[in-house]
C-alpha cells in the first residue's frame, strides 16, 4: 500500500546513472518538487515509452517548478547503459541494494517479481506527498495524469501565498 497524500515523504539517498548520491524526499534544496516515477526494469518495453514520454516532454517535468526521477531496481551500471541509449537527461536511481528498499518505503516494491511496480509520486519542495499514482505493472501511467498533479500542486502553492 502506497503512502497517502499530505504525509511526508520517505527520504531517500540513492545513487544515479554516474554513481552520484541523488536525495529525495525532505525540504528540497532548490525549491522544485520533485517528481519520483518508480518502473520496474531497464530495457522494456512499457517502461521505456514511458520514460521517453516524459523525456519528451522536456521541461514539462523536468524543469524550473518540478525535477524528475526514475527508480528501478537494476544496478546503476545498466541504469548508465540505458541512459545513454536513450538519451534520458533525468537521473536514473539504482535501488539495487538492499534490493528494493525505496520502493518498499513507497509501498510498490512486487516481491513475486522482484522489481518495484509502476508507482508515481509528487512531492512538494518542503517533502510532502502531494500526489500518487500506482497502475498494475502492464499498464503505462498517462502523461496527462502527471499534468493534473502538476496543475494541482501550483493550486496549493497559490493557495499558500494568499
Amino acid at each position: 500500500m502506497s503512502i497517502p497524500a499530505g504525509k511526508p515523504a520517505p527520504r531517500l539517498r540513492l545513487r544515479d546513472q554516474h554513481g552520484a548520491e541523488v536525495a529525495v524526499g525532505g525540504e528540497s534544496e532548490d525549491g522544485r518538487a520533485t517528481l519520483l516515477v518508480f518502473y520496474p526494469f531497464a530495457f522494456s518495453g512499457v517502461c521505456g515509452s514511458e520514460l521517453a514520454a516524459l523525456r519528451d516532454a522536456g521541461e514539462e517535468f523536468d524543469g524550473e517548478r518540478v525535477r524528475l526521477v526514475a527508480v528501478s531496481c537494476d544496478p546503476m551500471h545498466a541504469l548508465r547503459g540505458y541512459s545513454d541509449q536513450e538519451g534520458f537527461g533525468f537521473p536514473l536511481l539504482s535501488d539495487f541494494w538492499p534490493h528494493g528498499a525505496a520502493a518498499r518505503d513507497y509501498g510498490v516494491f512486487d516481491e513475486a517479481r522482484g522489481c518495484a511496480g509502476r508507482g508515481s509520486f509528487l512531492i512538494d519542495r518542503d517533502g510532502v506527498l502531494r500526489w500518487s499514482l500506482v497502475n498494475p505493472i502492464s499498464e503505462a501511467r498517462p502523461l496527462d495524469a502527471y499534468r493534473e498533479a502538476l496543475e494541482t500542486l501550483a493550486a496549493l502553492a497559490a493557495d499558500a501565498e494568499l
